[in-house]
């Protein structure tokens, strides 16, 4: 089964927070849709731009009747793309699906979140939360962005591991997303505790490898 399959993913806006594979499920997504549609790929954060999609600041229905799918953005500091000129909802009026890329993690597996955080869109249908299974059992000091945030949301100190339990405790206290994805469970041991993860809370929960091209659904 597909990707967007498994998720849900509808045409309309999909936002994609956490850490541990924004990027690699974006452009998963974005191959499987364009196979049948127009697709935007973008970001409220910031993002690398990718080499293998035409980035463009600005978005029209010509360029997408030559490309079906493009990445939108401005061009930052370091060589990034920022935010496009163009709003979510006017990208979203121009194809059929827009992806977004709404958080950053600083290339870490878990993600703790600010009170501003993550700049998922008003227009988002569906959001996903990533996390990496090869953050369990590594300190949270080292395997968590915004390890502060993560202890104290959660109780934890930060020589303590990421365990299933722990992660349940930040996603129940966030309280945001509509389903969650482990990524980089292509280990038993790993998928063992994505289990326990899909046990404890309260909303879909899938895993599998995204590199891999494996996934499906725990609960």
């Amino acid at each position: 089964m597909e990707l967007a399959e498994l998720l849900g993913v509808r045409p309309g806006v999909t936002a994609l927070a956490g850490g541990g594979g924004k990027t690699t499920m974006m452009y998963t997504l974005a191959q499987e849709l364009a196979a049948r549609g127009t697709v935007i790929c973008t970001t409220t954060t910031h993002i690398l731009p990718p080499d293998h999609l035409p980035v463009l600041e600005r978005v029209d229905r010509e360029v997408l009747e030559r490309c079906r799918c493009v990445c939108a953005g401005r061009l930052a500091a370091e060589g990034k793309l920022a935010a496009p000129v163009q709003t979510i909802e006017e990208l979203a009026d121009l194809v059929d699906c827009v992806l977004v890329e709404a958080d950053g993690s600083r290339g870490l597996p878990v993600k703790a979140h600010l009170s501003h955080e993550p700049a998922i869109p008003e227009a988002a249908e569906l959001t996903v939360v990533l996390t990496g299974a090869s953050g369990f059992g590594c300190p949270i000091r080292e395997a968590v962005h915004r390890w502060e945030r993560f202890c104290q949301l959660t109780g934890a100190s930060p020589e303590e591991p990421v365990t299933a339990e722990g992660l349940a405790a930040l996603l129940m206290a966030e309280g945001f997303g509509d389903l969650i994805f482990v990524n980089q469970a292509e280990t038993p041991e790993r998928l063992a505790e994505a289990e326990r993860l899909a046990g404890l809370l309260d909303r879909p929960v899938f895993a599998g490898t995204l590199k891999g091209g494996i996934w499906k659904c725990l609960s």
